[in-house]
């Protein structure tokens, strides 16, 4: 692979890992979402990622597949004074676990910065093999 193809290798990652970031920190802000705009409880999204084959160019990057909504069910929380409580006393809310996405979010970070580090590596033996020629 030659060195300027690791640029496009690292793009690569950088969009989808800021993609991820950006679903996870909609997941977190609407946490606590009862309702969303479809009359239902919020639904956590998440970024599915596959490889990307890059014709004509040596290396594989990585793309967003889809954005998926979770299938984990709704919880159900007692706030028997709320407008949105069945008879129970029970409201539906989102099934946004936040533990799990904190922990989703320090793992799409640390992959975005890896693939910085990535870049300016490259950028420095970049230099570097410009330096040989002086």
């Amino acid at each position: 692979m030659s060195l300027l193809g690791t640029f496009d290798v690292g793009t690569t990652g950088l969009v989808a890992q800021s993609l991820r970031l950006n679903l996870i920190a909609s997941n977190v802000a609407n946490a606590e979402t009862a309702v969303s705009s479809d009359g239902q409880p919020y639904r956590a999204r998440h970024v599915v990622l596959q490889s990307e084959a890059r014709a004509g160019r040596v290396g594989q990057g990585v793309k967003v597949a889809r954005i998926v909504e979770s299938t984990a069910e709704p919880r159900l929380e007692y706030r028997p004074g709320h407008p949105l409580a069945n008879t129970q006393g029970y409201i539906t809310m989102p099934n946004v676990n936040p533990a799990e996405q904190m922990v989703d979010m320090v793992s799409a970070s640390r992959a975005y910065q890896f693939n910085v580090e990535m870049m300016n590596t490259t950028k420095q033996l970049m230099l570097k093999t410009l330096d040989l020629g002086k």
